[in-house]
């Protein structure tokens, strides 16, 4: 009989080391983003005194910058390679951090860190198309999902572990500790890739830009998936700013009881994710597309239905099973719609429906939390008619073979 020890041996040694780097630089970088920027809003409102206006303004101009990275990002690393993209990102992201850490140790101009915060949010975004290109390189074909999987855990473990770390120390330290410490983590995660992570793929594209841009524009089933992606995240957008107002604000329950939610939804991901992923590998794409969608339509209706806690724990765990099938499968689909060459440039547009449908899906919780103040299943049923939306355009798209 096999051991624990080599089971785990033989299942990480079904991929590439390089995969296991960007595993792991995933987990350390959103460990450290995580055990800052939450705490950055109210830094800047409470000691700085910003109005909560001008701070969503932030946080709006956030969702623009992130937007435009992803893009960046993906034509960077067809241009110039994943590796260098990834690497000079990271490498940033550390002076950065640092300079933040700094800024707030000094009371320095608010603008200024407005500003710094942007451009950290920016190189987050060039990396993050940049490393999912590169797990497409180094994962082919039907393991390709399996690794996103992974990928996803790790982001999760990071998110997990760095708000509680980053709530112990605000506690007892002044806030420009926590950017200090992330810029630790940040260089630690940068030493990681340097060392291990490496260009498996082409890298760069053969045609002119302007020809590679027509060609994506003009291929049909791309922009077809990319649409239908776009409905799925404006669901998937109300799982923080929408669902915390209804839980505390229209049900009555604490923060604690949301943050639960949260918790829960971290928790079956870093549990289930890659297992599920490696089950359905085989499964056709579409059925999980559809699946997915359908999952989050079914989660956030129950949502609306219920108004016991452990209802609502169950609706969140409907939404996190459709979110574990929908996200290793699409970003799967993207890269191979993509083909060699190009899955910067697609991951790039991908990820831009990404970051836009979860900012309009804030944004479209917060109208209809508005329109319906005393009726639950006008803003439930409406999302979960985006969704269900989602899963019909999934279901009727014809999705080409390619490599």
């Amino acid at each position: 009989m096999r051991t624990l020890g080599g089971r785990l041996r033989e299942e990480l040694g079904r991929f590439d080391r390089g995969l296991w780097a960007l595993v792991a630089g995933q987990l350390i970088t959103s460990a450290g983003f995580s055990l800052a920027l939450p705490f950055l809003s109210l830094y800047l409102h409470r000691e700085r005194g910003l109005p909560m206006t001008v701070v969503g303004a932030v946080a709006l101009a956030n969702g623009i910058v992130s937007a435009v990275g992803r893009v960046v990002g993906g034509e960077l690393g067809d241009r110039v390679g994943r590796r260098a993209t990834v690497l000079g990102a990271v490498g940033g992201r550390v002076a950065l951090f640092g300079g933040l850490a700094v800024l707030v140790a000094r009371d320095g101009p608010v603008g200024a860190i407005v500003g710094v915060y942007l451009a950290v949010r920016i190189t987050g975004a060039l990396a993050m198309t940049a490393i999912t290109a590169l797990v497409a390189d180094a994962a082919e074909g039907g393991r390709r999902m399996e690794a996103y999987g992974f990928l996803r855990v790790g982001a999760n473990v990071g998110w997990a572990a760095g708000p509680a770390l980053g709530g112990l120390l605000a506690s007892f330290y002044p806030y420009w500790t926590l950017f200090a410490a992330t810029a630790g983590l940040t260089a630690a995660a940068f030493g990681l890739l340097l060392r291990y992570a490496r260009e498996i793929g082409p890298g760069r594209g053969e045609e002119g830009a302007p020809a590679e841009i027509r060609g994506l524009l003009a291929d049909r089933p791309f922009l077809l998936f990319v649409g239908f992606s776009f409905l799925v995240f404006v669901v998937a957008g109300q799982l923080v700013s929408t669902l915390s107002v209804f839980t505390v604000d229209r049900l009555g329950y604490s923060p604690a009881h949301f943050g639960g939610l949260l918790t829960l939804n971290g928790l079956l991901v870093v549990a289930f994710q890659y297992p599920l992923a490696r089950a359905t590998a085989a499964w056709p794409r579409r059925g999980l597309l559809v699946g997915g969608s359908v999952l989050y339509a079914l989660g956030y209706l129950l949502v609306g239905l219920v108004r016991a806690y452990p209802g609502l724990l169950l609706a969140i765990g409907v939404v996190t099973l459709g979110e574990m099938l929908f996200a290793p499968s699409a970003l799967a689909v993207a890269a191979e719609l993509a083909g060699e060459g190009r899955r910067g440039r697609y991951l790039g547009v991908y990820g831009l429906a990404e970051t836009l449908g979860w900012s309009v899906g804030g944004f479209l919780g917060g109208v209809l939390l508005d329109l319906f103040p005393t009726q639950p299943l006008g803003t439930w049923g409406t999302v979960a008619a985006v969704g269900g939306l989602a899963a019909l355009g999934f279901s009727r798209w014809a999705r080409p073979r390619r490599g």
